[in-house]
């Protein structure tokens, strides 16, 4: 080999090993690629509203693709039945975008996790990864609809390290300060990830992925977290978190439903 193509290989080797090293994968706009005909708006459909289509958070495909993960709080308490509303989910993107009805089939209140099932074509559905081998300083990207309808349906990507694997629950100096959902939350504690990408209230259930694989390893959840780690705060945080992906595999588990 000449001697300059030996140091031109040597430094393509470097180059690789840094790559490997700092988590930084080597081809995040092909797994984006991967992961984006998954990511679904979630949201209700009304013939005689207007507008006919309202977003409400982020979902993604799972299991055989007739299957979606968002949030609980996504969904609306009240549906408007007489009135033909109904659940639905927005699959592809722009004018291009193609409407499923959907019915909750399965949900984990305590883990704000709803499961829906969607009529029409199927989905590509993700992988869900081991969300027990995240450690704190990795790198993840998630893929969703941040502030719902103002953007539209154009999937947005953002990424960020795990700064911290936090109880969902911080304990309070003082009982009269903890509230309601502070307290129901503190009998069934667990952990959550702490994320420093901002993520939107339309980010809601957007899948929270491994930036190699595109395995699920969380869902990003904007509201029901921080209701209870940040009520003292009076403005955005800057602090995003997710729900750890072992419980969407648990509430397919529970729905009979191969993840």
């Amino acid at each position: 080999m000449k001697r300059s193509n030996w140091r031109l290989f040597k430094q393509l080797i470097a180059v690789g090993l840094m790559l490997v090293c700092s988590g930084v994968s080597a081809d995040l706009p092909g797994v984006i690629n991967q992961v984006r005909p998954s990511v679904v708006a979630v949201g209700t459909v009304q013939p005689t509203r207007s507008p006919r289509s309202v977003f409400l958070g982020t979902g993604f495909g799972v299991g055989g693709g007739r299957h979606v993960i968002t949030n609980m709080h996504v969904i609306p308490d009240k549906i408007d039945f007489q009135r033909k509303e109904s659940i639905a989910v927005f699959s592809g993107r722009g004018k291009n975008a193609k409407v499923h009805t959907a019915e909750l089939v399965a949900r984990d209140d305590d883990h704000d996790l709803a499961l829906l099932e969607i009529q029409g074509q199927p989905l590509t559905a993700l992988k869900i990864g081991n969300s027990d081998g995240v450690r704190e300083g990795e790198e993840y990207a998630f893929t969703g609809f941040p502030i719902g309808m103002v953007l539209g349906l154009y999937p947005v990507t953002h990424r960020g390290i795990i700064s911290a694997v936090t109880p969902i629950v911080i304990p309070s100096t003082s009982a009269d300060r903890l509230s309601a959902s502070q307290i129901r939350r503190m009998r069934n504690p667990y952990t959550v990830f702490q994320l420093d990408a901002i993520a939107y209230p339309g980010n809601s259930g957007s899948p929270l992925y491994d930036t190699n694989t595109g395995r699920v390893v969380g869902v990003i959840n904007s509201v029901f977290v921080k209701q209870t780690k940040e009520t003292v705060l009076s403005a955005p945080s800057g602090i995003s978190y997710a729900i750890p992906a072992q419980y969407v595999t648990r509430l397919l588990q529970k729905a009979g439903i191969s993840k």
